[in-house]
């Protein structure tokens, strides 16, 4: 049973301010998916999310990592981001490891819709997984948001076509769901260094048209604050 302390929802709300701040406009549902694999006194592992953009024929899911090009921001200072959101995923596990006796959670997908957010712990071994990174990629796109066989390339036919058919993965799975109750989330594009008044600390991207090449740094809260456009 999941032991959700203080410290592990204050991980959560992080997580959800992060983001937050990082999609560029108005979306309906957000779907995370992070592995962390302890290997030789390391860990390794992934992190991808997707978010449907709000609006009636806007349903494609649009993945994290076309994010700076579609909406023409640096994406070296954009990653840095996504390194810092995994960063934190990593946190929260290691917050987990204090608190379980036996073996941790591998992966976890989380869910952001209609203000409700929802963790999925998955204790599946990933070391030994049957399916490749990338494999398991392609499934759980098609678990999660729904892009099957008549969306994906032949080679991607061939991985749902092995994982449908085929004997399912059994792992042990456990779940935490709340509702967001965090207000006034600024993202990355709408962001106003003028005006900013809030009590996260959060990161500013410059866009490729920025003419201050010198700002496209990530700036603390207080430099924002004293900082001038």
């Amino acid at each position: 049973m999941l032991n959700h302390t203080k410290k592990i929802k204050e991980i959560y709300e992080n997580i959800q301010r992060k983001l937050f701040y990082m999609i560029p406009e108005k979306w309906d549902a957000l779907y995370l998916y992070s592995s962390i694999i302890d290997e030789d006194k390391s860990e390794k592992g992934e992190l991808f999310f997707y978010y449907i953009p709000k609006g009636i024929f806007r349903k494609n899911p649009v993945n994290v990592y076309e994010i700076p090009s579609k909406f023409n921001l640096e994406e070296t200072e954009y990653l840095k981001l996504v390194e810092a959101l995994y960063k934190k995923i990593k946190e929260l596990r290691k917050e987990f490891k204090k608190e379980e006796t036996g073996r941790v959670w591998s992966n976890v997908t989380i869910t952001i819709q209609n203000l409700n957010f929802k963790v999925e712990y998955d204790y599946e071994d990933l070391t030994n997984s049957i399916f490749s990174s990338y494999e398991r990629h392609i499934i759980w796109r098609y678990k999660y948001l729904g892009i099957g066989p008549e969306q994906v390339n032949k080679d991607e036919k061939e991985i749902l076509k092995r994982y449908i058919t085929g004997a399912k993965v059994l792992s042990r799975k456990e779940h935490y769901e709340a509702g967001i109750y965090i207000k006034d989330i600024k993202n990355i594009v709408d962001f106003d260094t003028e005006n900013y008044e809030s009590t996260q600390n959060v990161e500013y991207v410059a866009t490729k048209n920025d003419k201050k090449k010198k700002n496209q740094i990530l700036l603390s809260e207080d430099e924002m604050k004293n900082m001038k456009l």
